[in-house]
C-alpha cells in the first residue's frame, strides 16, 4: 500500500500522482526521452516547441515510474542541432545513451564526438521532422554502419509502406518507435504494418513500445486499442521489443492529446508484457543489447 508521501508523487508534464504499482526490475530503462532547452534556437518550420524539460525534471518522473536508464533522442524542434541531447548525456552520466539527428553530411569528427557521448542510432523523422527527408535514408544509414548504431525511423503508415523495397536492403537494424505510427484500426491490415512485421521476423527490427497514447483512436483511460498492436510485437519478437515514456510529451502539452499518466503508461505495459519475465526482457534486457548497457545491472546504479 502507498504511504501518504507516495501519493503525492508528482513530475513536470505527466499526468496523475503516485508511484506505479508494478514492481520494476533493476536498471529499467525508459527508451525514448527528448529534453528542451529554450536556450538552443528551434529549426525554421518546426511544429513542437514545448517548454523546457530538463534532466532534473526528468529524474522527478523516475520517482514515480521506476526506471533507472534512459535513452535521450533529439526532438523534431532542434532539426540537426544534437546539443541538448548531448547535454543531458552529460547531466545524466552512467546510465545514458543517446540517439541524435544528423544530415548526411555529417563528418567524421562530429560521429565520433557523438559517439563518444554515447549515442548509439540516428533518427530519421518523416513524421514531424523537418531536417530529414526519404532521400537521406540510404546515405544515413551509411554513416551509422560503421559505429553499430541503428537507424530509428518515424513515418505515416503509407510513407513507411511506399520505403519498403529500400528498408530491406540497408545494412543497418531499424527501430520503429511509437508501435510504428500504426493506428490499431489499420494493424494487420495495413502494408505498413505487415512491413514491421516482415522485418521482425527476418532479425532486422526493433519496435520501441511508445506513444501508446499518441496512435491510439479509444483514448485514455485505458487505450484498450494498443494492446493488441502491442501483444501482437511481443510475441513476434520478445527479444527486440522496448519501451519508451515519450517524456515529456511534446504532442500532448501542444494539445494533441491529453497528457498521459506515466505510472499508469508503466502498468499498461506490464499488462501487454504479461509476466514479470517478459517485463524484464522490455525494461532490461532488450534495452541492454541495443544500447550496449551493461546487463548486469545493480540496484541504484545511474
Amino acid at each position: 500500500m502507498q504511504t501518504l508521501d507516495e501519493e503525492k508523487v508528482t513530475a513536470p508534464f505527466s499526468a496523475g500522482q503516485g508511484r506505479t504499482q508494478v514492481r520494476v526490475p533493476a536498471g529499467a530503462c525508459d527508451c525514448h526521452v527528448h529534453v528542451y532547452d529554450g536556450r538552443v534556437p528551434a529549426v525554421p518550420g518546426a511544429r513542437l516547441m514545448p517548454p523546457d524539460a530538463s534532466v532534473a525534471d526528468y529524474r522527478q518522473l523516475q520517482q514515480r515510474i521506476g526506471t533507472e536508464r534512459v535513452v535521450f533522442v533529439t526532438p523534431s524542434t532542434y532539426g540537426t542541432d544534437n546539443r541538448p541531447m548531448c547535454r543531458a548525456l552529460a547531466g545524466y552520466g552512467e546510465g545514458s545513451r543517446g540517439v541524435a539527428v544528423i544530415d548526411e553530411f555529417a563528418g567524421d569528427a562530429e560521429l565520433q564526438m557523438l559517439h563518444a557521448a554515447g549515442v548509439r542510432g540516428i533518427r530519421l523523422n518523416l513524421s514531424l521532422g523537418v531536417a530529414n527527408s526519404p532521400r537521406q535514408l540510404e546515405a544515413l544509414a551509411a554513416r551509422a554502419a560503421p559505429y553499430g548504431w541503428h537507424l530509428q525511423l518515424l513515418a505515416a503508415p503509407d510513407a513507411l509502406a511506399a520505403l519498403e523495397s529500400r528498408l530491406l536492403q540497408l545494412p543497418v537494424h531499424l527501430v520503429f518507435d511509437h508501435l510504428g505510427r500504426i493506428p490499431p484500426s489499420l494493424a494487420r491490415r495495413h502494408p505498413a504494418h505487415r512491413l514491421i512485421h516482415r522485418l521482425l521476423d527476418a532479425g532486422r527490427a526493433w519496435v520501441k513500445l511508445s506513444g501508446g497514447y499518441i496512435v491510439s483512436e479509444a483514448g485514455p483511460p485505458a487505450y484498450a486499442d494498443v494492446a493488441p498492436l502491442a501483444r501482437g510485437y511481443l510475441q513476434a519478437a520478445p527479444e527486440r521489443v522496448v519501451w519508451g515514456s515519450d517524456w515529456p510529451h511534446a504532442s500532448a502539452t501542444a494539445g494533441h492529446q491529453p497528457l498521459p499518466d506515466d505510472a499508469q503508461q508503466i502498468e499498461l505495459l506490464a499488462q501487454w508484457a504479461g509476466d514479470a519475465a517478459a517485463l524484464r526482457r522490455v525494461l532490461v534486457d532488450n534495452p541492454a543489447v541495443l544500447y550496449g548497457f551493461d546487463r548486469a545491472p545493480r540496484k541504484g546504479q545511474s
